[in-house]
C-alpha cells in the first residue's frame, strides 16, 4: 500500500457538511459526484496529499445511510492506494482476511475500489483504491463512427 488516498466521513447532509469541511480546511472541495451503484453523493477535499471524502445517502436503503442509522455520522472509511488492486486483494485473501468485495468495482474520483470487512481490521472499514487507466487517446482525427 503506498499511502492514505482518503478518509470517508459519513454525513447526514453534504451541503451542510462541506460548508463546515470549507471552513476547517479553509479551502473549497474540488469534486462532488453521485455513485448510483452505492446510494451515495460525495465530496473531495484536498489535503496534502490525502484527501476527504465526505458522504451523504441518496436513498434510504444504501451503505451509507443504514452506517448513519447506526452509529451517527462520523468516520465511515479509510482508503489506502495502491499500484494493483487485484494483486492486493488476493494478497489480503492468503493473509487470512476477509474482502467484501473480490473483485474490484468502479468508485468515485476516478478509482477501482474494493472493501475489505471491518472485522479483520479491528472495527475499522478498509478500502482499497486504484487510479483508473486514462482511455488511450485516439490519433488526431479519429474519433466514434456510427
Amino acid at each position: 500500500m503506498k499511502k492514505i488516498e482518503h478518509i470517508g466521513i459519513a454525513v447526514r447532509d453534504l451541503e451542510a457538511a462541506n460548508a463546515t469541511y470549507n471552513a476547517v480546511l479553509g479551502s473549497e472541495q474540488y469534486k462532488t459526484e453521485t455513485v448510483e451503484s452505492e446510494g451515495v453523493s460525495t465530496s473531495f477535499f484536498k489535503i496534502g496529499e490525502s484527501k476527504i471524502e465526505l458522504l451523504a445517502a441518496t436513498n434510504p436503503d444504501s451503505p451509507i445511510a443504514k452506517f448513519i442509522e447506526k452509529r451517527g455520522e462520523g468516520i465511515h472509511h479509510i482508503a489506502f492506494a495502491v499500484d494493483d488492486i487485484k494483486a492486493e486483494i488476493t494478497r489480503l485473501e492468503k493473509e487470512g482476511f476477509k474482502l467484501i468485495n473480490t473483485e474490484p468495482k468502479d468508485g468515485a474520483d476516478n478509482k477501482l475500489v474494493a472493501f475489505m470487512h471491518p472485522k479483520g481490521a479491528n472495527g475499522v472499514l478498509v478500502e482499497l483504491c486504484q487510479e483508473k487507466s486514462p482511455s488511450p487517446a485516439l490519433p488526431e482525427g479519429e474519433g466514434a463512427r456510427n
